[in-house]
């Protein structure tokens, strides 16, 4: 069963190089004028940088940069050099040209507005087939199959979860997707302003969703002060917010930096809610499992230690997790039996 195609050596570089581009770009514009530092600080075992500077009124500040990675580090040892900028249009092209995974002009627009009103640098986090593309570029793959879906996924951790992010950042999600005036209206319960959905009700195919963690309030939708927006609680959506990873999207010249979960994660967490899904939800099961697959594929040739400790962190989570990994894992056993996955990963 094929999987995925390798990308070509030059490719993958292509990619790397317009990541690295786009991150010196994006916060460049923001932080080179400002006097400040960066600042590191570990979170459940990942270092995450931040740039914090004084404001004109006292206030102190920060922005988030990133997870310690070498395109970060890259970033901070180049901060002055906003020139960068200029390269991401045929930079993006190459990309295109070379096989890399693009996205559609009008999701990129999308993601664009969300990321210049801040929503990433919030903790805002990109999820659902969107992530699953740029996991493409990320691993060097083109994916064959179940990367492609009109839906644009979003999640916040919330009250939970923290990442050490700005608590004085503050975001206007629900103004940000009014302004791209594309027919988006919220669709949401009688007591909130801003929807957990956004709904075009000329395109009911294009649709944005926001999703958080449970919270003490169960499945009642969160409406997140600082984000501007209301969240829906999905179960196990904790396990996906753990460790994000920074990915750039692209069409045709123009490109985005955004946070995505870690590939292992995504993959696992496909797994974990398999079984939640019955009944109106078996397309979107098969779905899950597809991507699981693909992932899993390509993770088993050069990952498969991270993917061994993300699952021993799964399934010391509680009989409850174990049982819905349990079930997830036979079914993917079914669907890709070249795999292995029970002999792989064990409970």
């Amino acid at each position: 069963m094929t999987s995925f195609t390798e990308l070509s050596l030059t490719a993958q570089t292509a990619y790397a190089q317009l990541l690295e581009a786009a991150l010196v770009a994006e916060h460049v514009r923001g932080v080179a004028d400002l006097s400040g530092s960066f600042a590191s600080k570990t979170v459940r075992g990942a270092r995450y940088w931040y740039f914090q500077y004084t404001e004109p009124s006292g206030k102190l500040r920060q922005v988030f940069v990133g997870p310690d990675t070498d395109p970060v580090r890259a970033l901070m040892a180049r901060k002055s050099q906003p020139s960068a900028a200029l390269a991401l249009g045929p930079l993006a092209r190459s990309c295109a040209a070379l096989g890399c995974s693009g996205v559609l002009p009008r999701h990129l627009r999308v993601l664009q507005r969300l990321a210049e009103y801040g929503f990433f640098q919030a903790g805002g986090v990109l999820i659902g087939t969107h992530a699953f593309l740029a996991f493409a570029n990320m691993l060097g793959v083109r994916w064959g199959d179940g990367s492609r879906t009109q839906d644009i996924d979003f999640a916040h951790a919330g009250k939970s979860l923290s990442i050490v992010l700005p608590g004085n950042l503050q975001v206007r999600t629900h103004e940000a997707i009014k302004s791209l005036e594309m027919g988006f209206l919220p669709v949401s319960g009688l007591t909130s302003k801003a929807g957990a959905s956004y709904l075009n009700p000329r395109e009911p195919d294009f649709k944005l969703d926001f999703v958080t963690t449970l919270h003490r309030k169960g499945m009642q939708p969160y409406e997140h002060p600082q984000l501007g927006v209301t969240l829906q609680p999905l179960k196990f959506m904790e396990f996906s917010l753990e460790n994000i990873q920074q990915a750039v999207l692209f069409a045709g010249d123009r490109c985005v930096v955004a946070n995505v979960p870690q590939p292992a994660r995504y993959a696992l967490h496909k797994l974990l809610v398999y079984g939640e899904r019955e009944g109106t939800f078996a397309v979107k099961s098969s779905k899950d499992l597809v991507q699981a697959r693909l992932l899993l594929s390509r993770l088993k040739e050069d990952r498969a230690s991270e993917v061994e400790e993300v699952w021993s962190d799964l399934t010391s989570r509680g009989p409850g997790w174990v049982r819905r990994a349990r079930h997830g894992r036979a079914a993917l056993d079914k669907l890709a039996p070249e795999l292995e996955v029970k002999r792989w990963l064990t409970l």
